[in-house]
Parts: structure tokens; sequence; C-alpha cells
């Protein structure tokens, strides 16, 4: 059996930067807080924790003078950079570039809203409760309507003026239609001023669709590592499914036992923009051995 890993698929630049930004810290000093899990894989989270990451869900639980604590690359909300100045603790801001400036073009947004009459409203393509869109939510002191479907518009008053964004990891083609849906529901052409709908979507995410279609095609099996509380993982498993039917996911090597790949030539070891390197490797030498 040949085994080919997707050398498209792995952390994408925003977590290679925070968990590098976290590596070089615990070097220095042995121990650093995260707030919330670095990335939504429980294999590179417990990786980092042997080395000395201790994640917390607040910052409040805090209570060493002077502590540091890792911002991870989703982002937060305006509110936890007031309560870290508070508390004493010094922030070490993993933020990823592009989700800083689409926080950025939010919060501008959101303010340009107040001004209109009727006031406008921010509305934000994402998956609610998810860290990112926390953290957009955030820039507009929690007004925001977070949609996920096109139900979710029912949430939205159409007769006021609409400023739409992404979470940065959403798939484009639903973001597209739900930009569709919402011109439609405004009886508004692509020059309406009252409906401006921003692109905010990560490239690298946005490609990795394409580039994901093409390996899937090349193999004959495909075994998707994943976290299960990735976002992009979900998205990018039923995508690959959709093109290789042969497609399964999984967390881990333990559940490789639970795969049928007799009779398999070609087998094709992928995973999410979560997902670190060593972990497919990891999979790729189980498969062999």
């Amino acid at each position: 059996m040949r085994i080919l890993i997707d050398d498209n698929a792995g952390f994408c630049f925003g977590v290679v930067r925070a968990i590098d930004t976290a590596e070089k810290h615990l070097e220095q000093e042995g121990t650093l807080c995260c707030l919330g899990d670095i990335v939504h894989n429980n294999a590179e989270v417990q990786r980092l924790k042997e080395k000395g990451l201790r994640v917390i869900d607040s910052l409040d639980i805090i209570h060493t003078p002077e502590a540091k604590v890792l911002i991870r690359a989703h982002g937060e909300p305006p509110l936890t950079y007031a309560r870290a100045k508070e508390l004493g603790i010094t922030l070490i801001d993993a933020t990823c570039p592009i989700v800083l400036a689409l926080q950025q073009k939010i919060k501008k947004g959101y303010e340009e809203m107040q001004s209109t009459t009727p006031k406008g409203q921010v509305v934000i393509f994402g998956k609610p409760g998810h860290a990112e869109v926390i953290g957009l939510c955030g820039q507009t002191a929690g007004t925001a309507v977070v949609v996920s479907h096109p139900d979710d518009l029912e949430a939205v008053d159409f007769t006021r003026p609409i400023r739409l964004y992404s979470q940065t990891t959403k798939n484009k083609e639903e973001y597209r239609r739900l930009i569709e849906n919402i011109k439609a529901r405004m009886a508004c052409s692509n020059e309406c001023p009252d409906f401006i709908a921003y692109d905010t979507i990560c490239n690298q995410v946005a490609n990795r669709a394409t580039q994901l279609e093409a390996f899937a095609r090349s193999v004959d099996a495909v075994v998707f590592v994943s976290g299960k509380g990735s976002s992009n993982g979900h998205y990018l498993y039923e995508y690959c499914k959709s093109v290789q039917p042969h497609t399964t996911m999984i967390t881990d090597v333990q559940e490789l036992e639970g795969i049928d790949l007799k009779g398999v030539q070609t087998v094709g070891i992928t995973g999410a923009t979560s997902t670190p390197r060593w972990l497919m490797e990891a999979v790729a030498h189980a498969l062999t051995h």
C-alpha cells in the first residue's frame, strides 16, 4: 500500500505563528498560560502542555503578580484586554494578522453604522460561539448579528443598512449565496448603498478546497486527520468526502483500527489548518507498520 501525505495540509500561517510564539516563550521561562486551546487539536495541545503550557478559560483564575498570558490566533474581544490591564496581566498577543485586520474593519464598520439613519447593523457570517467570532462580535459591543445559515437571517432587520463580514475560515461559496440572499431580501442591486459585503475570508483557507480536491482525486482512499472541535476540519472533511467517498475522519492514530483499507492501493493523508504535520506523519507511520 502506498501512502501519500498532502503537502498543502497542516497549520495555517496564523496557527504556526501562535505556536512558534508559545514555544519560544516556553523555552525561555518554562511555563505559559494560554487563554483557550491554542489550536483546535487535542494532540497538539497535549504536546504543548507537556512543554509547560497551561490552558485557562478565564483571566480571573490568574493570581500570580505580573503573569503572562498568550492570546491565540483566533483573537479576543476588547473586554479581554481591558480585564488584563485591571489584573496587571501581561498579554502576549499572537492574534493572526488577518483576524486582527478583520477586527479593525468590523470596529470601523460598527462605528459608521451608529451614525446612519436609521442606525445600521453589523452582520457576521460565522459559527456562533466560535473563538474568532466572539472576538469579532466584541468589536461591536456585542451587537453584531451572527448568521451561520440562511434561516438565521430572520434576526436581521432588512429595513436598516447592513455591513456584512465573514469569519476568516468560512466557505466562500456559502458566503456568496448568503450575500445573494440578503440582496434579494433588500431588493437591491450590486450598487446598493445600504448593503456592503466585505471579502474577509482568508485566501489560504479558501484555496485549501481546490488543493484538497486535486489531492483527493489522486488517491484511492483518504484518511482525514482533524480535531473534533475544528470548524475548518469539519468543512474540509465533508468537501473531501464529496470528492473521494472513501474518506474517513480520525482524531488520532488509535482510531485507525476501525478503518477498512483492504485492497486500497494508494491512501492519502490530509487534515485541517489546525492539524499538525507531525500527527499526519504518525498516522502514515502507523499505516505502514
